[in-house]
């Protein structure tokens, strides 16, 4: 790997969020293809953050960091990415459930799925069946990811799978759930692809709906 990207990669894994998108800069101003960065230093230090996080190594907030790092440094790269043709590996519409006020678990998942490549459509709290529906239709993503952190509002998610698949366009995605009181046994009653308990997971799920 160049030193440039050891050194994007490094910043990432440790959560330096100012000296990120100078690390992108000096890569770019080396030379490097943007598609390179994004991988090799970006997505590399991201999946490396998630595996920490499996392992117990790292927590929620160094999760969040090395994610905000990655950020930083992707809004710098993104206009190169586009301009040399760079697809993201795929498309996923993401939102807390109707009724449901809570972002941060949703925000990490956000984070971490674009560390892996994707783009994401985040329509943000409180998401009636009919927004969920409305992005399927507009942005043509593969996967529909739903959040709930309370059992009160876990079933809006089966009626946002049962609305989806009303309007014909369940069967065009794949949907996966998450959340603290969400299980893998509530999402196969529901009729949802997958389950991921944790940020990490979740990028592995949905980049396995890929395959």
């Amino acid at each position: 790997m160049n030193n440039e990207l050891d050194i994007l990669f490094e910043g990432i894994l440790n959560g330096d969020m100012a000296a990120t998108p100078g690390n992108v800069q000096v890569a770019l101003d080396a030379g490097i293809p943007p598609e390179l960065i994004l991988n090799e230093g970006m997505i590399a230090a991201m999946t490396e953050v998630g595996q920490l996080f499996e392992e117990g190594d790292y927590f929620v907030p160094e999760m969040l960091v090395s994610a905000r790092a990655m950020q930083a440094g992707l809004s710098l790269l993104k206009p190169h990415l586009v301009a040399t043709g760079v697809n993201p590996v795929g498309r996923v519409v993401i939102g807390t459930v109707q009724g449901d006020m809570h972002d941060i678990g949703k925000n990490l998942v956000t984070m971490m799925l674009e560390g892996a490549g994707f783009e994401v459509i985040d329509l943000g709290v409180d998401v009636k069946p009919e927004r969920f529906i409305a992005a399927i239709q507009d942005n043509k993503p593969e996967v529909v990811a739903m959040s709930a952190l309370l059992t009160t509002t876990m079933p809006k998610m089966q009626s946002t799978i049962d609305a989806m698949r009303q309007a014909g366009v369940l069967q065009s995605v794949k949907v996966m759930v998450g959340g603290a009181p969400v299980t893998a046994e509530y999402a196969a009653k529901i009729g949802a692809n997958g389950y991921a308990p944790d940020a990490g997971q979740a990028a592995a799920l949905a980049k396995s709906f890929l395959q």
